[in-house]
């Protein structure tokens, strides 16, 4: 494939000492738009959780076509992402960013003004299809835009702690939302997000020429969005069917099949959607496992602490969104030290594993939790612990995910990143409900459920098993992080860094 122009900010065009301080002033209002947009996605993953009961309600739907209005976005989102990565590389990535943000905006409204279950499902997947646009262009966006190694890591450090955060952040605007207006204001908050986004886009990124020699890989993308589909669908079935439902067991198998042909058919296409020398080298390898085991160690915290404290300790939907705030602090303190002095100084070998196990430590601490528990004795320490070993995971490793790549492959490496978080998330909340939802029925295996008392002992021993299996997907990240990262510090190569040069 040729190499192609990264999008670049206005007045970032050879620059010379007189354009410096305007192109630096303007590389950082572009970090803004993209923490805009970045935060609008990965809220959008939990913000509507808080709002379910209420839509329910008047919507009319099911307990069980609840998990739908979650489930819709997953799916679109985390099949389609490498197709979005590459239509950011093909055809531009302010275009790629902005057509994103249109089509969010516009789905987000569908889903707002939705006047029955079906179209809330429906505006809720258009919301991932076009997410899976605007992922990895607003990833690879940061990627072309920073390319002086600590302005870089600075900008990574704020999206990983965007990335790290949102969830908390979702629940906390979720709560806000729901109880001090309506629902529907948790799809329409959206817009409020995407104008201002678009706007600063539109003044601020310039558009790239195009490489019309390209052409785009459409088996390979038949193969990995159908794969990437049936993976995230059978793990979400996992949460309503049993593991051996045909329809959870079979799509696994399916989307396994599919994805190892991908990867064959990979080797052997003259344009691929997803070049293999991305997944080589070891650094960004290890960036990908880390992100994917992170995503899945990090709904034992979002999903069933949110259970805890408002099913057990009786929060309410705001008081649950302030309770995460502690950790959200300590993931974005420790997000911006580890790429602007930890990583730089020592490598990632040391510092990325030292996040798994504080995180670990952290979750394992959570399993003490019980009825009586206070929140700022025994419930903000953990929670805070677990942030801080978020931070050092999430943003070193989104950073190292995307260094060093050709400009031509930016957009692919960045959807793989967002694969790899969403897949390790449905993976997570797959595994950790029916692990939590087995624990639960182990305990209540004689005992009488009328009891109000044994009832939330077992809720505690469900929350419980969830924080041990998340504590050991760390711990598990915490070796496999050992064992990939190469030693010492990471060496930039300012050859295969896109081609702005301020």
């Amino acid at each position: 494939m040729s190499r192609t122009t990264a999008d670049t900010p206005v007045g970032t065009a050879p620059a010379t000492a007189a354009e410096a301080p305007a192109s630096a002033r303007h590389r950082w209002w572009i970090l803004v738009v993209i923490g805009l947009a970045q935060l609008m996605v990965v809220l959008d993953a939990t913000i509507v959780n808080i709002a379910l009961p209420s839509a329910q309600q008047e919507l009319g739907f099911t307990d069980g076509d609840r998990q739908w209005v979650v489930t819709a976005y997953a799916l679109a989102f985390g099949s389609l992402l490498l197709l979005g990565g590459r239509v950011a590389d093909l055809f531009g990535r302010k275009i790629t960013f902005l057509t994103g943000l249109v089509g969010f905006a516009g789905a987000s409204a569908l889903g707002g003004a939705a006047g029955s279950f079906e179209v809330l499902i429906a505006a809720r997947a258009l919301q991932g299809v076009f997410g899976a646009l605007l992922a990895p262009a607003a990833l690879s966006l940061l990627t072309t835009t920073f390319t002086d190694a600590r302005e870089r890591a600075r900008a990574f450090g704020v999206y990983g702690a965007i990335a790290g955060a949102g969830g908390a952040i979702g629940l906390l605007l979720g709560g806000v939302l729901t109880e001090t207006l309506d629902w529907r204001w948790t799809l329409y908050v959206n817009l409020v997000f995407a104008v201002a986004a678009f706007a600063g886009g539109a003044i601020l990124l310039r558009r790239a020429a195009r490489d019309r020699a390209a052409t785009l890989d459409v088996p390979g993308t038949l193969l990995v969005s159908t794969g990437l589909f049936a993976v995230v669908y059978g793990f979400s079935n996992a949460e309503s069917h049993d593991w051996s439902d045909v329809a959870t067991w079979g799509c696994l198998l399916a989307g396994a099949v599919l994805l190892a042909v991908f990867t064959w058919w990979q080797t052997r296409t003259a344009h691929p959607l997803l070049p293999l020398r991305v997944l080589l080298d070891r650094n960004r390898a290890a960036s990908f496992l880390a992100v994917l085991i992170s995503g899945a160690g990090m709904f034992g915290v979002f999903l069933f602490l949110t259970y805890y404290l408002q099913a057990s300790l009786l929060y309410s939907p705001i008081e649950t969104g302030l309770a995460f705030l502690p950790m959200v602090a300590g993931l974005m303190i420790t997000a911006t030290l580890s790429t602007s002095v930890l990583v730089p100084r020592f490598g990632p070998r040391p510092i990325v594993p030292l996040g798994m196990g504080i995180a670990a430590a952290g979750l394992v601490w959570l399993t003490g939790l019980d009825l009586a528990s206070d929140y700022a004795t025994h419930i903000m320490p953990p929670l805070i612990a677990t942030g801080l070993g978020i931070g050092l995971v999430m943003a070193p490793a989104m950073s190292l995910a995307t260094s060093g790549v050709a400009a031509e492959d930016a957009g692919v490496a960045s959807a793989t990143v967002n694969t790899m978080q969403q897949i390790g998330g449905s993976v997570g909340t797959a595994l950790l409900n029916t692990l939590a939802a087995g624990a639960a029925t182990d305990y209540l295996a004689g005992r009488d459920p009328r009891d109000p008392a044994v009832m939330a002992q077992a809720q505690l021993e469900s929350y419980a098993t969830s924080y041990w299996w998340s504590a050991a997907f760390f711990a598990a990240g915490l070796l496999v992080s050992a064992l990939l990262y190469r030693r010492g510090r990471v060496e930039e190569d300012p050859n295969a860094a896109p081609v702005i040069h301020m």
